[in-house]
């Protein structure tokens, strides 16, 4: 049985002093002192430590694996893009094993199902460039958006990519992309547009891209023109159209729903080719038909508040007030919950109008019921002893239910990654190490930001052999 994180750190921290105070550089000035003590923190067992006057939070900052219950965590790996652009492929004691150079902030791994069996090959940007794109701050358009996005082998051959076809030659991908089982990739990305009835002359429109080995455009689809097919009230969609936010939905989600029990039950809205989507800014999911184009099924943007107290834990209920999303999917065939929805529920500020948050709230990751809609497990910061907002992400972030039936999470606000059991014990948990650091533009002081856009668990069977 694993100690408590915190008995375990004070070990650590006790046993770095130790070592600290013994050595000859406890005399060296001030800064050298913070880099020795980081360092011996780092060999004590804690990964890394960032340096007491680097941050504006708690003088020491543990990164790396805090936690690590070998007999109940999902032994796999895990993929993420760290603040220095570069994609590293880690195991659970936080080391190491793979790392791709990266233009943006998130890599994903391919499933070799899904490849032609080739194993250990990942998503990643290749070059940014200058144009009217859009940041991962929720609602924030900027110039720096991707212009090639790619597909790396286990070396950082470039296998395939898209971009220099795209429309202006420049992919506009944004937040997600996907292999699909015909060899094709499906891209999302942005289209800056006029769209009829909208106050503003152009917007950063939301589109889907299918895009063939050739690196060639075969299928698109436009939010923009489906609209109304959201789920928005008549006083919604005004204020919708009213909007000054150019990224006016600010799509963050798309992926294949993959074969499923209610395909196989009949159920069209759920065949394997459609794609699930979900809408940061106005809080909705939704599942596009590839035949069609249309929208098949949603969940919100309209929900009920959430019960208070002990009503708002009890499962099963009806699904209340999801607000911000990230991540939605349909859990994958021969996973627990298959089937079923699983997304993490940021509780960040979202919707039109914007929606009313409990000021102490956290953040939720729910698992929903896509026929009845209703919620049949769900993690807070309740379920692992501590208060509502001891776990809390209002932007980005991720979810993903693993083999054992642990859940996944990417608290992605604070970099945190772990895995919960069903009951809600944190099993391992690993708190990333390589932050993005620059200077405050204002102060001039040093910053570091330790967030993660998202993170993924990789299973040992996706990686070359002998790995």
């Amino acid at each position: 049985m694993s100690l408590p994180v915190s008995l375990r750190l004070g070990a650590v921290f006790r046993r770095a002093a130790r070592r600290f105070a013994s050595s000859a550089v406890a005399r060296k000035p001030r800064a050298g002192r913070l880099r020795q003590l980081a360092a011996a923190l780092a060999l004590a067992g804690l990964g890394a430590a960032v340096a007491p006057s680097a941050v504006a939070g708690p003088s020491v900052f543990p990164v790396g694996t805090t936690r690590l219950d070998a007999a109940r965590a999902w032994d796999g790996y895990v993929l993420f893009t760290g603040g220095d652009n570069i994609a590293r492929l880690i195991d659970l004691k936080g080391n190491t094993v793979r790392e791709w150079k990266d233009a943006a902030a998130f890599s994903t791994a391919i499933d070799p199902a899904l490849n032609g069996g080739r194993r250990g090959h990942v998503f990643v940007t290749l070059a940014l460039g200058e144009g009217a794109g859009t940041d991962l701050i929720p609602g924030r358009v900027n110039n720096r958006i991707s212009k090639t996005i790619g597909e790396l082998d286990w070396d950082g051959k470039l296998v395939w990519s898209f971009g220099d076809k795209a429309p202006g030659g420049f992919a506009r991908q944004h937040h997600d992309w996907a292999r699909l089982p015909n060899g094709n990739t499906v891209v999302l990305a942005n289209e800056t547009r006029a769209i009829a009835g909208f106050k503003l002359p152009k917007l950063l429109d939301d589109v889907i891209h299918e895009v063939n080995p050739a690196g060639e455009i075969v299928w698109t689809w436009r939010a923009g023109d489906h609209v109304e097919e959201f789920g928005f009230t008549p006083e919604q969609l005004a204020l919708l159209r009213a909007t000054d936010d150019a990224d006016y939905l600010h799509f963050n989600n798309m992926k294949p729903v993959g074969p499923n029990r209610w395909f196989a039950a009949g159920d069209t809205r759920f065949a394997p080719d459609n794609l699930i989507v979900d809408s940061r800014n106005a809080n909705f999911i939704a599942i596009v038909e590839r035949k069609t184009g249309k929208v098949v099924w949603t969940l919100g943007p309209n929900y009920p508040e959430i019960p208070r107290g002990a009503a708002g834990r009890k499962v099963p209920r009806p699904v209340d007030q999801i607000s911000g999303q990230h991540d939605a999917q349909i859990i994958p065939e021969g996973l627990p919950g298959a089937g079923n929805l699983l997304v993490f529920d940021n509780q960040g500020e979202a919707g039109y109008p914007p929606v009313a948050l409990p000021t102490t709230g956290g953040s939720r990751v729910l698992e929903i019921d896509p026929v009845t809609k209703q919620i049949v497990w769900q993690y807070t910061g309740e379920d692992s002893g501590g208060p509502s907002w001891s776990f809390r992400s209002t932007h980005i972030s991720a979810a993903r239910r693993l083999p054992n039936g642990n859940t996944f999470i990417d608290e992605g606000q604070s970099g945190r990654l772990f895995q919960v059991t069903r009951e809600g014990e944190i099993v391992w948990e690993y708190v990333n190490a390589f932050p993005r650091t620059g200077k405050d533009a204002v102060t001039g002081r040093a910053s570091v930001n330790h967030q993660l856009y998202r993170a993924q668990p990789v299973p040992a069977s996706w990686l070359p052999s002998g790995r």
